[in-house]
């Protein structure tokens, strides 16, 4: 059985103070997948979205296809932080997927997602939530949209947490996912990833 999980403030506080990922440049452990402009060759794109280079970041705005998109990267993790950050508008549908265990079929079924999406209608499954392992408060108290944003993800066995804009948005323990590859969703409008970092643990 899946579990589902929301905390409260103490115990967010205390997730902030250990399991923080603070992206440090001069830290060479970091593994960079994207770097402005640049890192399209660490990943497989899958779905018809219009990923590409463009002024100091990957982005997607449109696709051919009705529904998700995703970059799925070439590389498998299992135990790792990623740091990235991404500029959503106000109606983007996107997400940060990771241990995809099919990454030939990405769905928040067979991965973890951060979920990056303001206006869900499950409030409780908008920005910052993990999609099917945790929840966020209701009425929504993350937004992403309309500016840049950092997302910093920790998963060391069945503990995850989630950070939007360094603050916790979600701290869990779920088993369901144990490794795969990381991907980046476009399913409706304009996402730009101008960094993502993966470092191992």
């Amino acid at each position: 059985m899946k579990r589902m999980i929301t905390i409260g403030a103490a115990a967010l506080a205390l997730a902030l103070a250990i399991s923080g990922c603070a992206y440090n440049t001069a830290n060479s452990q970091w593994i960079p997948l994207i770097d402005g402009e640049k890192g399209m060759e660490n990943f497989n794109a899958l779905g018809g979205a219009n990923w590409r280079p463009e002024a100091g970041a990957i982005v997607a705005d449109k696709s051919t296809i009705k529904g998700s998109s995703v970059l799925v990267s070439k590389r498998s993790f299992k135990d790792f932080e990623v740091y990235a950050e991404f500029w959503a508008d106000h109606d983007t549908n996107s997400g940060l997927y990771i241990r995809c265990t099919n990454p030939t079929n990405v769905s928040s079924a067979s991965a973890y997602e951060a979920q990056i999406w303001d206006q869900n209608l499950d409030q409780a499954r908008s920005t910052g939530a993990l999609m099917q392992a945790a929840t966020v408060p209701v009425p929504p108290i993350y937004k992403s949209g309309g500016r840049w944003n950092t997302m910093e993800i920790y998963a060391r066995g069945d503990h995850m947490t989630v950070k939007l804009n360094g603050v916790v948005t979600v701290n869990v323990m779920n088993g369901d996912h144990k490794s795969g590859p990381i991907a980046l969703q476009q399913n409706n409008g304009w996402i730009k990833w101008r960094k993502v970092l993966v470092r191992e643990l």
